[in-house]
Order: C-alpha cells, then sequence, then structure tokens
C-alpha cells in the first residue's frame, strides 16, 4: 500500500450511496455514516455519500479520493434480495441499466471507461475478510458479479483509480435494514450488525497483507 505523506493522518476512505429506486434510506450511506470518524487500525475512517447517479457518483469518489489520500478504499452498496455482506470480487467494464439513476440517465451496453480492461478485480483480502465475519457470526459470502448498474460503474472506476494509486480498494454489498425487507419481503440484516461487519473488513484490509486460501463457502 502507497505510504501516507506529510503529516496527514492515514485514513481510510469509506463511501455509501444515496437512496434510490423510491427508498427513503439507503443502508450502505447508513452504515458508512456510522463509520465516520473511528479509528481502525490507527487509520481515521472517512464517510463520503455518493449520488446513485453514473456521472455524479464518479466526480464526488474522485474528488474524495484526492482529498483524503486513504491508505484503503471500500466502497459499499445495497443489494436488495441478497442476504448478508457480499464481497464483491470482480467489476466489469460495462454499465446495462436496468432502471434510469437518480439523474434520470439509463444508459445500456456502455463501457465504464473507454479502453478500459474488461475487468478489475478487488484487491482486499476477501477471503479472510469472509473467516473473520463468520468467526463474529455475522453472515457473509463472495460474490461474483456486482451487476451492471451504479455500484459496478462506482467498482470498476474506483479499481482504475487504485491501480494508480497504488492503493487496497474494493467493493462490499449489504442487504436491506428490517424495516425494508418487510415491505418488499426480502432479506434483512440489522444496521449495528452491518456496521460491525464493515469494521472487521476495514481491519482485515489493515492488517492482512496476502489472502486466505479458504475453500468451500456461499457464493454469488
Amino acid at each position: 500500500m502507497k505510504p501516507t505523506t506529510g503529516n496527514r493522518q492515514p485514513s481510510v476512505l469509506l463511501a455509501g450511496f444515496a437512496p434510490f429506486a423510491g427508498e427513503t434510506i439507503n443502508p450502505s450511506w447508513q452504515a458508512v455514516r456510522a463509520l465516520d470518524g473511528e479509528m481502525i487500525e490507527r487509520h481515521r475512517v472517512t464517510a463520503l455519500e455518493l449520488p446513485t447517479e453514473f456521472e455524479g457518483s464518479l466526480r464526488v469518489l474522485r474528488k474524495g479520493l484526492r482529498e483524503t489520500q486513504p491508505r484503503v478504499a471500500i466502497a459499499v452498496g445495497l443489494a436488495s434480495g441478497r442476504s448478508g455482506l457480499s464481497l464483491e470480487r470482480v467489476a466489469i467494464n460495462v454499465i446495462d441499466a436496468r432502471i434510469p439513476d437518480n439523474a434520470g440517465a439509463q444508459p445500456v451496453d456502455v463501457p465504464i471507461i473507454g479502453k478500459g480492461p474488461a475487468a478489475y478485480f478487488s484487491t482486499l483480502p476477501i477471503k479472510a475478510a469472509l473467516t473473520a465475519l463468520r468467526d463474529a457470526g455475522i453472515d457473509a459470502h463472495i460474490s461474483q458479479t456486482a451487476g451492471t448498474y451504479v455500484c459496478n460503474h462506482v467498482f470498476y472506476a474506483l479499481m482504475h483509480a487504485a491501480r494508480r494509486l497504488q492503493i487496497r480498494a474494493g467493493f462490499v454489498h449489504v442487504p436491506f435494514l428490517p424495516e425494508q425487507a418487510q415491505r418488499h419481503g426480502a432479506p434483512a440484516m440489522s444496521l449495528d450488525r452491518i456496521v460491525e461487519g464493515l469494521r472487521i473488513v476495514i481491519r482485515t484490509a489493515l492488517s492482512t497483507h496476502a489472502d486466505a486460501r479458504v475453500t468451500g463457502g456461499a457464493e454469488s
């Protein structure tokens, strides 16, 4: 990981999303906001709220990366219908929006970054994080798809930037909160559990140099 320069305190950038698709809250931002300012492994967490917009999200993300110069950057999004935390493995270079974003844009079959590679892999130690989460009794799995909507868009752009900045980065999807899940008949996780899960992922990313080799376990 790239060392922090000058007198700047070592930091972690943690980004969540604004509500979308008619929801009044987004658990990703609720959880990220709860960790803002917390010290984990001697690194201060800075929370960043991203608009659920293709163009707008990247402007805010890039500004946040410039201002915080983090050692680890993790974006967090909502995956309705999934149970537990989804540790995303791969971001693909395509937008195929099933619904418009909050700005009304609905790109279909277009690249996120022209002439960029087909995919980027997370550089978080996702299997070590999976083991730590399960040891703490938190439902989690490795996911092989972050979709093709704004979450994948941000994940891909983050990994593109992370390669240049030489920082560790990745993406975590979280489920609905209970009050949302009741309306949709979907799986849920309490906010406290999501926050603790993200805390574990951050701690693992800062303290684990090489990922664990874990076989089996639920994947999606």
